[in-house]
């Protein structure tokens, strides 16, 4: 609150009314606006008030008469004081006789009767013949009222007091100069008695002429007398009526035209003085038209100040014009504020608008409710186009390279056109960063109340909803077009549900528009929405989340079950006597962990890790499974299948001493891919390599990337691969050892030989020899192939002919001599150069052999012995292949 304004000097400080007087003073007003009250004399003169500045104001003073103060009241300081006064006057009355610039009204002047003279046209001098107190402590006239009701100090007027005189001039007169003053009047008085003989004797010309005027009068009226009888005025009277009346039939155009003209000043000083309230209309279509609302605003404001509460007809009219079009424009407003797509910024202008303009409804709350149904209008009309476009046959127009493979690791891959449902999932993701912050500011703006407008009861509880609604909307509509499995029945048939795709084209989009979610989910992180709306969409990126990892984890395992096997052995590099399938099928894994990682596992912001939900962990854990089981597959597959050998030649190699068959060596049209047996070695080395080697890779990169530890998974394809081990080693010695093994009977008994026949020893048989041949031949195919399998084939063969050769020796019935020499020569030649290879059940099988021998003296173990030393200098190269 301010100083209150003070008044200090008037100018001129007396005059009649409409005098246009200079107010000066002290804090009159910081604005037009700020002056809210005038008043001189009592009379309210705030309309023709005109401020200058704070220390000045123009205005015409009204209707007063008599002394008082002038008031200033201000909006800042209130109610004001003056320190001087002003005087109303009224003006000499013009008489028909009297020049005047304006129109008199004349007709006061023709009515008959005795008039006494105005008080402006006789001033009556002091009778006392005293100078009239010229002091600022004259008795304010009210107080002398209070004295002398209904009376008055003008000596002319029939209510003259002589006191109210006295007080009113002569306040502070001695009593000696009022007994003078007495004395003055008595003189003066007598003076004007004595004067009236001395007057007629100076005017007796005069008066002889009026005496005879007045007998000529009565001599006159006495001779018309018989003829206008005794009553002369009624003709007279008569006359002067019908003279009055032709008289106004002559002047009755002047005075239509003086009432004209009268009427036409009137109008044009109305129109003149409040020209502001008459233009306004046309102000405020000129600036509707040219975008200029705050103008228009400020202008409605002041007209409401000054005219709110008129009366008169003329004003109302135009009030009424103005408050038409301050309704259309209150209209066009709100058409505008509900026109989207508008910006925040813009919302809150037009709001501040219609604020100011009094709009009869919630501008604030209608833009809110106008924000939220766009944006589901918004979704609703995505999913349409989208779904007019999801037509299967449209996938077999021209292919384009999609924009969503920043995960495709396949070089130059092509895919058709992008789906529906990926496009219709990236756009609302977008749509919704764009539109929804604003719809939560403008909510926030609402309630902070920075709209500046009233907030009614349950609004909050309405604009939850909304938010709420739109939030789950979002995410069911992603739902329904990447994983309708979680929606509801119900659901499905409110939301639709557009074609998906395969699951390795989709495998191809769900990392980036995961990440798209992921953006979405930052922005109404950044917006600190509540806990239960961010749970929304926090679900629907934990059930994201799983279904990519799932896609991805099937992806791979489609992959690694079409993998190819090319049978071309690494020699050379760090991974000697395996083929590439194995590393395939690690790059496979690696490739998945890393998109996983990059797309699945990273934590963003509240985003917990995908692993501490169970469901999430049980279905890695599932899909793993899938991926090694896929990988076991393929090695059994690969194992158990001879489609090449039946398009083959078959040529079997027999043996050189009966005809038998020993292996089953195979050429045929296809020379890239190997015979059966080396297929098998070649298998079960990758089989080893996987188990021994890439397993335990795979686990420490899932480990290294943040994976839980997943040993179950690992130890049952182990498990499995060690049962997958033994089955290709028994197929494998299926297909060596019983060949091998069947030609030893045949072999030993080459020549009609028999153990019984007397036939001294020199030699070791020849089938001792084909064997060791055979297992050369075996140990020579396992080294070519994978010398890791050596110790894991070879004496498995070696068990077999040990076994074979012991039984064979069991079904002898007789020995000679000579017979018991050979067979015990052939076991211990064999024992010995097969020792490397043997395992316990073979040296069991080799001394239970020896135990059916009959046994022999020392001198047949000096016969034994030299051959052995002749055996051992005769093959020394086979013995040396055995040993490398």
């Amino acid at each position: 609150m301010g100083p209150p304004p003070i008044v200090t000097g008037l100018s001129p400080n007396e005059g009649p009314p409409g005098t246009r007087i200079k107010i000066r003073g002290e804090n009159l007003g910081k604005s037009p606006q700020d002056l809210v009250g005038l008043t001189i004399c009592g009379v309210d003169s705030l309309l023709t008030a005109e401020w200058k500045s704070e220390n000045k104001i123009i205005a015409i003073s009204g209707p007063i008469k008599g002394k008082g103060d002038v008031i200033v009241t201000t909006r800042s300081g209130g109610v004001g004081t003056c320190n001087v006064t002003f005087k109303g006057y009224q003006i000499a009355t013009i008489g028909p006789m009297k020049e005047s610039a304006v129109w008199v009204e004349e007709t006061e002047f023709f009515s008959w009767g005795r008039h006494s003279l105005s008080p402006s046209s006789y001033q009556q001098e002091d009778p006392l013949g005293l100078s009239v107190e010229d002091t600022e402590k004259k008795i304010p006239e009210d107080d002398l009222l209070q004295f002398y009701p209904n009376k008055n100090g003008d000596i002319t007027s029939n209510d003259f007091s002589a006191g109210w005189f006295l007080l009113e001039n002569h306040q502070a007169t001695s009593f000696n100069d009022l007994q003078a003053g007495l004395v003055h009047l008595r003189r003066k008085v007598q003076g004007q008695k004595e004067g009236q003989l001395s007057f007629l004797k100076s005017n007796i010309g005069a008066v002889m002429d009026q005496i005879d005027t007045l007998v000529n009068l009565k001599d006159r009226y006495e001779a018309d007398l018989p003829k206008v009888g005794h009553e002369p005025t009624l003709k007279l009277e008569k006359a002067i009526k019908e003279s009055e009346h032709e008289a106004r039939k002559l002047f009755d155009d002047v005075l239509n035209r003086k009432d004209r003209a009268e009427k036409t000043r009137n109008a044009l000083n109305v129109l003149t003085r409040f020209r502001f309230l008459f233009c306004l209309p046309c102000a405020i279509d000129r600036n509707v038209k040219k975008g200029d609302y705050d103008i228009v605003i400020n202008d409605y404001i002041r007209v409401k100040n000054l005219f709110h509460k008129t009366d008169i007809p003329i004003f109302k009219i135009a009030l009424n014009e103005i408050e038409k079009r301050i309704t259309d424009l209150q209209s066009k407003l709100h058409q505008d504020l509900q026109t989207m797509p508008i910006t925040v910024e813009q919302q809150k202008r037009l709001i501040r608008y219609l604020v100011n303009l009094d709009a009869p409804f919630d501008a604030a709350w209608n833009a809110i409710k106008a924000r939220s149904n766009y944006i589901n209008k918004k979704f609703s009309l995505m999913y349409n186009y989208h779904k007019s476009l999801d037509k299967p046959e449209s996938k077999s127009r021209n292919s384009s390279t999609s924009k969503y493979s920043k995960y495709n690791k396949t070089p130059n891959t092509e895919v058709t056109i992008i789906p529906a449902c990926i496009n219709f999932t990236h756009e609302i993701c977008l749509s919704v960063t764009e539109t929804f912050p604003d719809l939560w500011i403008i909510g926030q703006s609402y309630f902070s109340g920075e709209l500046q407008v009233k907030v009614e009861a349950g609004r909050q509880v309405e604009y939850k909803h909304m938010v709420m609604t739109v939030i789950e909307t979002f995410c069911k509509y992603v739902r329904a077009s990447l994983i309708p499995n979680t929606l509801d029945k119900s659901e499905k048939s409110q939301f639709g549900s557009l074609t998906l795709p395969e699951r390795d084209e989709i495998a191809l989009y769900l990392p980036e528009l995961l990440e798209s979610v992921r953006s979405t989910y930052s922005t109404f992180i950044q917006l600190d929405l509540p806990g239960d709306a961010l749970q929304i969409v926090s679900s629907l990126l934990l059930d994201l989340r799983v279904h990519c990892m799932s896609i991805l984890f099937q992806q791979t395992t489609e992959q690694i079950k079409y993998l190819n096997e090319n049978w071309k052995i690494n020699y050379n590099g760090k991974y000697t006597g395996v083929t590439e399938l194995p590393l395939k099928f690690l790059n496979a894994i690696e490739n998945l962990i890393q998109v996983v990682k990059e797309s699945v596992l990273l934590v963003e912001q509240r985003e917990v890790s995908l692993f501490e939900n169970p469901v999430a962990q049980k279905e890695m854990e599932k899909q793993l499974n899938n991926v090694l089981t896929a990988f076991h597959n393929v090695l059994n597959n690969l194992s158990s299948s001879e489609e090449y050998d039946e398009s083959e030649n078959c040529v079997p190699v027999v043996s050189q001493l009966v005809g038998t068959p020993v292996s089953s060596h195979k050429t045929g049209s296809r020379s890239d891919i190997p015979i059966w047996e080396h297929r098998l070695l070649i298998t079960l080395s990758n089989c080893l390599f996987t188990k021994n080697t890439v397993l335990d890779t795979i686990s420490t990169k899932f480990k290294e990337n943040g994976f839980p530890p997943l040993t179950m998974c690992f130890t049952s394809t182990k498990s499995k691969l060690e049962q997958l081990e033994k089955s290709i080693l028994d197929k494998y010695l299926e297909q060596k050892s019983d060949p091998l093994v069947g030609t030893i009977e045949p072999s030993m008994y080459l020549g009609r030989f028999d153990w019984h026949l007397i036939v001294p020893p020199t030699d070791i048989r020849p089938y001792v020899k084909e064997c060791i041949n055979n297992l050369i031949n075996v140990h020579s195919e396992i080294i070519h192939i994978s010398p890791t399998l050596l110790n894991a084939v070879l004496p498995q063969v070696v068990e077999t002919v040990a076994e074979e050769l012991y039984r064979l020796m069991s079904c002898v019935q007789r020995f000679s001599r000579e017979g018991a020499l050979q067979a015990k020569t052939d076991i211990m030649a064999l024992r010995e150069f097969l020792k490397d290879y043997s395992t316990d059940s073979a040296q069991q099988y080799f001394v239970e052999a020896l135990e059916v021998v009959p046994p022999l003296d020392r001198t047949d173990e000096i016969i034994i012995e030299d051959i052995l030393r002749q055996c051992r200098a005769k093959m020394k190269i086979q013995i040396k292949c055995l040993r490398h």
